[in-house]
């Protein structure tokens, strides 16, 4: 992992260049690099970067990036709600059953139901 506790405290502009990045290798690590920053219970990195790759063509990523969102919202389930409002109906749909992993079965039938991509 990117060593994130060196850049807790220090601008994260590494990780959004990370995600723009043409390897999987380097978008997967900006997104698994907000871990720390989850526990930490900062997790704007994470849905901002969730967001920059919800149209990466790479099933790793989707894994990546779906399960770092459901690890952020069990810091704020409002959010994650809130994001899966907003980009359910688009989203991949691997990316969105790993973010609706530990949802309710009524709300992960209900994101499902919204999602156009399978």
């Amino acid at each position: 992992m990117l060593s994130a506790v060196i850049c807790f405290n220090k601008p994260r502009d590494i990780l959004y260049k990370l995600a723009r990045s043409k390897s999987i290798w380097e978008r997967r690590t900006a997104i698994v690099s907000t871990a720390y920053f989850i526990r930490q219970g900062d997790i704007a990195d994470t849905f901002k970067i969730a967001e920059m790759l919800l149209n990466d063509d790479q099933d790793l990523i989707h894994k990546a990036a779906g399960g770092w969102l459901r690890e952020a919202g069990k810091q704020d389930r409002q959010k994650l709600l809130s994001f899966l409002d907003k980009y359910a109906a688009t989203m991949p749909r691997t990316f969105l059953r790993y973010a609706i992993e530990r949802l309710d079965k009524k709300q992960r039938d209900h994101y499902m139901s919204m999602n156009k991509a399978g």
